[in-house]
């Protein structure tokens, strides 16, 4: 199985203990298995059904929450935003869209894009000039389709505003931890990536008593 915490498959050796519940046989259980890399536990509440099946619904980790691990580039203030937004996704769509929205903002202004609310900066975003630092297409796309979620121009997102609860389709509220995903990658985890791949490449480099690369 893919474990719903860190992402790997493992294969999973499941531990049941039976639950009896008064006046509703048959008897139900929870399973648990435990991911041999992260430890993280993965419990599901099976109910037997008539025809030697069971339906399973997943318990831990909460529902939602199962989008795989925050990469570790990501700044910690950040990634806890981001990990509740996804843990309330299936409860309310509406506060989950609220989080993501606060991480994004926070994203955007650690990366100079600061202004009255959430929809400038956006703004700020898409009209970068800066080629080397302006995202790509696929990214702007998704990005500047945030802003049409709830209506943005009757709800300005400002420093005040930004956790305000903004009615928002559950499809729609996904779509925002989507964009956070992507601009993760963008943001933080590829240039970290490439900062790796230059520094060793600078060290290889300086071992054969050549100067550093540029750029």
């Amino acid at each position: 199985m893919k474990c719903p915490h860190c992402s790997i498959h493992f294969f999973e050796t499941w531990n049941e203990s039976q639950v009896t519940v008064l006046g509703k046989p048959p008897h139900r259980s929870i399973q648990t298995t435990v991911c041999p890399k992260c430890s993280g536990v993965t419990a599901v509440y099976a109910i037997p059904t008539p025809d030697g099946d069971q339906n399973a619904t997943l318990i831990e980790p909460m529902a939602g929450a199962n989008r795989g691990p925050v990469p570790k580039e990501v700044p910690r203030n950040i990634a806890t935003d981001y990990i509740e937004s996804c843990r309330v996704l299936t409860i309310s769509p509406k506060a989950s869209a609220a989080l993501a929205r606060r991480c994004l903002q926070a994203v955007l202004r650690a990366h100079g894009y600061v202004a009255k609310d959430l929809a400038r900066e956006i703004d700020m975003l898409l009209s970068e000039t800066d080629t080397t630092k302006a995202i790509p297409i696929t990214l702007r796309t998704v990005v500047d389709g945030i802003r049409n979620f709830g209506n943005f121009s009757a709800h300005p997102i400002t420093d005040v505003t930004t956790l305000q609860i903004i009615d928002v389709e559950p499809a729609e509220a996904e779509w925002c931890l989507e964009v956070l995903e992507e601009c993760f990658e963008h943001f933080y985890v590829r240039p970290a990536h490439a900062a790796a791949r230059k520094a060793a490449l600078d060290a290889k480099l300086a071992a054969a008593g050549k100067p550093s690369s540029k750029g």
